[in-house]
């Protein structure tokens, strides 16, 4: 029995196996530079920086700190088209669905209001 074949074939795979592991010690390398190189300007950018703000950070305006503001809205209905004579298109809505209203008090609880529905009271008017 012939076995050039067989030896041929053996040897050329361990030939390849070398080449895999060579190659993938090749790829393993260059990736481990990448991200060295990676870090290395990642610091030298942010190295500039971090000594001046430059508009890094916001900053209060000069009036002092802003806060937020209450108000009621009331809806902002809708003219109907017995109204106006014709159909409203899109555009004639507007972009809120509401507005501010003329009565900015706080609403109170009426006397005699249950305060809640199904809570056993007898209830208001």
């Amino acid at each position: 029995m012939d076995t050039t074949w067989y030896e041929a074939a053996a040897g050329t795979s361990a030939f390849g196996i070398v080449a895999v592991v060579v190659g993938g010690l090749v790829i393993a390398a260059a990736l481990v530079w990448a991200v060295r190189l990676g870090v290395r300007v990642m610091h030298s950018e942010h190295s500039g920086r971090r000594t001046s703000r430059g508009g890094e950070h916001p900053t209060l305006p000069e009036s002092g700190p802003v806060h937020e503001t209450h108000q009621r809205r009331e809806p902002d209905e809708v003219p109907r088209a017995e109204e106006t004579g014709r159909r409203l298109t899109p555009h004639e809505l507007g972009s809120s669905g509401t507005r501010r209203s003329g009565d900015q008090s706080r609403p109170r609880w009426e006397e005699g209001s249950s305060g809640s529905f199904g809570s056993g009271s007898p209830g208001g008017r």
